[in-house]
């Protein structure tokens, strides 16, 4: 059981027999009533967020996730193959649950699956992911002293807005929490 000042974003919780990991958290102290803390709560197993208010002092059951080291493999037809590096056992994955992450596998990506009462439940990925670069507009001399830049289509089909000087066949690093980008490799 966790208290309400242990919880902080990204942490998971067992909230009416449900999964959820927090994605907001907000401590509210108001006039002459108790702490309250505001938590917006996306549902891992299923598609729904959810806001909810709780009293300061209020105890939660925290879900015991189990992360397993794993490396992308390859996509057949909506299915998505993964390999423990331990074990060398393969995972299959659905397109639903791979959906978030499918603009930044690339084969051999090492990242962990979690997994909750031996189901695989998410992936985490790493911060920062390299892609290639499928197409851009082509730089021109110049380009680099201007501030702004041009969107360009990865290998992978996500498109990223990119400086002036990056061309089609350059590899950049891309932040796999808002989907920017980083720097070129």
């Amino acid at each position: 059981m966790i208290d309400t000042g242990d919880l902080r974003k990204g942490v998971t919780i067992e909230l009416e027999g449900k999964l959820y990991q927090i994605t907001d958290y907000q401590h509210l102290k108001l006039g002459r009533g108790s702490a309250q803390v505001r938590l917006r709560l996306k549902e891992i197993l299923g598609k729904g967020t959810i806001e909810r208010t709780f009293q300061a002092g209020d105890r939660f059951q925290e879900a015991r996730l189990e992360r397993r080291s794993m490396q992308f493999l390859y996509e057949d037809n909506g299915l998505y193959y993964f390999m423990d590096q331990e074990t060398y056992d393969q995972l299959v994955l659905s397109t639903e649950q791979v959906a978030d992450a499918i603009p930044y596998l690339t084969e051999n990506l090492g990242l962990y699956i979690l997994v909750y009462q031996e189901k695989p439940v998410s992936i985490e990925l790493p911060t920062a992911v390299e892609l290639k670069v499928a197409d851009a507009a082509p730089g021109f001399k110049g380009d680099t002293a201007s501030a702004g830049g041009k969107p360009a289509t990865m290998e992978t089909g996500m498109t990223v807005q990119v400086p002036f000087f990056i061309n089609p066949g350059d590899t950049i690093k891309v932040d796999t929490r808002n989907g920017q980008y980083l720097e070129r490799v």
